[in-house]
């Protein structure tokens, strides 16, 4: 039942009166009384803790000096340069206050997310008024020191952000970029079945796409295996400088959307704080007892219908207890209160009195004693160790993670008796060994796939689980799970969320995807990069397992779903961030895939792309030669070359990345042999697309000696390449022997059409390989005149077969790697 709380004591500058100039501090309040679960000593208690919240997040955005302020404001106490965001954190406090409240009478295992952008003043305060913050920096004590460090630090050089960072104590969830809170939230839940996640959602973050499809998570949430999420969507009405769609919505439509989503809100408004408090503890405690009542009933067997989960609407002014008018225009309860709301306190005099009363107005002689530390009733509300919410390994996920217990991979292999002698769809057979994997870990690991599993050809892992669904099952569904260890969802920023909060609470998993649409995801990738950068710096952050993307139905092999599916620049945003955080692999086969994928999902606090087709490809390498092979990352495949032998330079290189650019390539070194049986041609592929890097400048990268032993120093080197040429260039600029190299990859041409005449239209094809091949080996262009004009004609032949017959002709479609040349 929808419930609401009025509130009085209007303090909005409507009351007070625009005067121009005129600023005005806020009014020191007296606790009314107000009715409710609390009683007066708990009310008063209560509202200590959110007024000393507060009063350290204030602190925190203007002071660098004088924290307990045992003088009056001078400008030197003022920081020169005023960063933060002071709006949405009175309501971040008074959630976290009031999940104390509840932790302490219900012994909840629970954790706490800030969704509103740049809100880390309050999970700051709260941190350090738990006494977490001084465990974790020792030069931050609670204590008027400690204050003062924690104020001077505060989004200033050398300290930290201005929202919940890594940094951050308690946070898992990276409060910059917007839209991201409630996903991460449920994916902490999923097969957490003890914990409480409250999760505090900006109503501007809830005009983003991937907030808006958040709220269905709690189709996937298995109240009799999973922890629960509490959403508190917190209305104060304004952006930076606009008000919120979801604020000004009439309330009725706004509760109808909720209970659409599957929701049972009940709404707390108003602000007067005593009025307040008393509304939010009976919204906690109802929400809780609610959220105990479905878990009981799913975890005793009963299967009733899809849970409706409470949520808490928290209707409260924007910048709620700060100056209501500054410079003559109202602050308090506008959007100008969303940032700093006296931006000139360093260097007006107004500004820094009326500062200086806003500060007092919170009464720091009742909060903190003649020593700066919090008065005994501020920590008699502070939860015992790991329970406290700052505290909790679930927030530090790699103190929880443990090792997958991962089947051999070896076994789920393919039986390579030559290369290229039979063919397997490389993404089915890692499914069988997914499947495997996903048997074997019941409770900590999940696939993601947005409606693409089976597309993908990772259907076999549907033989040990099913698809997790708690909404209705209908007669005709397929694979349905209650318990499902699989979740799909047509939404890539839902698969990407969930993922990002499983692991970053401990757990592994994979998101596998059509390669075109992981771009969706570019900005979510990007902030879980920088999250896995930032944190490998904090001392007390430990490890997380990596974030594993297997991207299929790639370009080369959309041919059926045309230009709009085919893009392979995902790639490109990756080598983006930083070399110690990221890893690109393009494995040419299954085997090959197998091992590739056993060393991502063994490894750490990295972010691992792998590329792979998912239609019938050559077998190339055995599973003792792709254990080595991608062991070394790349190699000289010796049994493809020509005339490559010891103490002889190659006349040419031919490079690859990718199976279908490895497969062009194999079929170019053919006709070479076949037709130039003179030519020195040595075959080089690249499975670790890192390796190209030089060692200064990533882990996986090659010394110069070594890439100039392998690519030669002076011979052309023609590299056909899954994704967008230029980022080979990019990787290997400073080579001694970049001007020779001349890469061939997607080039932004693409049709529905077939797979051959595909890498025709962007010159990948082994017949534009060979040609160039001529063009660039010295001497060979008029040696080799009538081979370059043989490829002009196969050309033209290729794309008027594929005219007339709709296909690839016969001498592609049913091409394979000639046996003879095994002898060479």
């Amino acid at each position: 039942m929808t419930q609401m709380a009025s509130a009085g004591g209007d303090t909005s500058a409507d009351n007070v009166g625009a005067r121009s100039g005129v600023s005005i501090a806020p009014r020191p309040y007296r606790l009314s009384e107000a009715s409710g679960p609390l009683d007066r000593a708990e009310l008063t208690a209560i509202d200590a803790w959110w007024r000393a919240a507060n009063y350290l997040s204030v602190g925190q955005i203007y002071l660098m000096k004088n924290p307990l302020l045992r003088e009056p404001l001078r400008p030197e106490h003022i920081k020169p340069r005023l960063l933060g965001h002071f709006g949405t954190v009175p309501g971040l406090n008074l959630v976290w206050a009031h999940a104390n409240r509840a932790i302490l009478r219900r012994e909840l295992d629970a954790v706490f997310v800030a969704g509103p952008g740049h809100g880390g003043p309050g999970p700051n305060a709260c941190a350090w008024l738990e006494g977490t913050y001084s465990e974790l920096y020792s030069h931050i004590p609670r204590d008027g020191a400690g204050m003062g460090a924690l104020f001077a630090q505060f989004s200033f050089p050398g300290g930290v952000p201005s929202h919940c960072a890594p940094e951050t104590p308690g946070s898992f969830h990276e409060g910059g970029e917007l839209g991201y809170s409630l996903l991460h939230a449920y994916g902490a839940a999923l097969d957490n079945p003890d914990l409480i996640v409250f999760c505090v959602i900006g109503d501007g973050e809830a005009e983003t796409g991937p907030l808006a499809g958040s709220w269905h998570a709690n189709k996937f949430l298995n109240p009799g295996r999973d922890g629960a999420v509490l959403p508190i969507l917190a209305l104060n009405q304004y952006k930076i400088a606009n008000p919120t769609i979801l604020a000004r919505i009439p309330e009725h439509e706004l509760i109808e959307l909720l209970r659409g989503y599957g929701y049972e809100p009940i709404v707390v408004a108003g602000d007067d704080p005593a009025t307040v408090h008393q509304a939010m503890a009976g919204a906690v405690d109802g929400c809780l007892d609610r959220i105990d009542r479905i878990q009981r009933a799913a975890r005793s067997g009963a299967d009733g219908a899809p849970a409706n989960w409470p949520m808490i609407v928290l209707r409260t002014p924007k910048g709620w207890t700060c100056p209501p008018l500054v410079d003559g225009d109202p602050v308090e309860g506008t959007f100008r209160a969303h940032q700093v709301p006296l931006p000139a306190a360093r260097n007006n005099d107004s500004h820094r009195e009326v500062l200086e009363q806003w500060l007092r107005s919170y009464r720091p002689e009742e909060l903190f004693d003649e020593a700066g530390q919090p008065v005994p009733e501020l920590l008699d509300q502070v939860p015992a160790g790991d329970r406290r919410m700052s505290a909790n390994p679930v927030a530090n996920g790699g103190m929880l993670v443990r090792d997958l217990l991962l089947p051999d991979w070896r076994d789920f292999g393919v039986e390579v008796d030559a290369p290229g002698g039979t063919k397997h769809e490389a993404t089915r057979v890692l499914g069988g060994w997914l499947r495997e994997v996903t048997r074997r870990n019941p409770d900590n690991f999940l696939t993601f796939a947005p409606d693409e599993l089976a597309s993908n050809r990772l259907q076999d892992i549907l033989e040990v689980t099913g698809r997790d669904w708690q909404a209705e099952i209908g007669e005709y569904d397929v694979a349905l799970d209650r318990t499902g260890r699989v979740i799909e969802v047509l939404s890539e920023h839902m698969c990407q969320g969930l993922l990002e909060g499983y692991l970053l609470t401990g757990r592994h998993g994979v998101f596998t995807c059509y390669e075109a649409f992981i771009h969706i995801v570019d900005a979510m990738f990007n902030q879980h990069a920088k999250w896995l950068d930032a944190s490998a710096a904090v001392s007390w952050r430990r490890p997380i397992a990596s974030l594993n993307y297997l991207l299929s139905s790639h370009v080369w092999r959309q041919d059926h779903n045309g230009f709009t599916h085919q893009d392979p620049g995902f790639l490109d945003v990756v080598l983006n961030k930083k070399p110690e955080i990221v890893r690109v692999y393009l494995p040419p086969d299954a085997n090959t895939l197998l091992s590739v994928y056993d060393h991502c999902l063994r490894s750490r606090h990295y972010v691992n792309v792998v590329v792979a087709g998912k239609q019938p490809q050559e077998d190339w390498l055995s599973v003792t030669d792709a254990a080595v092979h991608c062991a070394r990352g790349l190699g000289i495949w010796e049994w493809a070359g020509n005339n490559d032998t010891v103490g002889s330079t190659p006349d040419v290189v031919l490079a690859c990345a990718g199976d279908v650019p490895t497969l062009e390539t194999l079929a170019a070194a053919a006709i070479l042999r076949d037709r130039l049986p003179d030519l020195r041609v040595r075959v080089v592929n690249v499975v670790d697309l890192m390796r190209l890097l030089p060692a200064e400048e990533h882990p996986h990268g090659l010394p110069d000696s070594e890439f100039d032993t392998l690519f030669t120093r002076n011979r052309p080197v023609i590299f056909a390449f899954h994704g967008y040429p230029w980022l080979v260039h990019r990787l290997t600029y400073r080579r001694t022997n970049h001007d020779e190299i001349h890469v061939r990859g997607y080039k932004e041409e693409g049709t529905t059409t077939t797979p051959f005449d595909m890498v025709m239209l962007n010159d990948l094809d082994r017949y534009h390989l060979v040609m160039d091949v001529i063009d660039r080996v010295p001497d060979l262009r008029e040696k080799a005149a009538g081979l370059r004009q043989e490829m002009v004609d196969a050309r033209w032949q290729a794309r008027a077969w594929t005219r007339e017959y709709g296909a690839d002709i016969p001498c592609v479609a049913d091409w394979s790697w000639p046996e003879v040349s095994l002898s060479g």
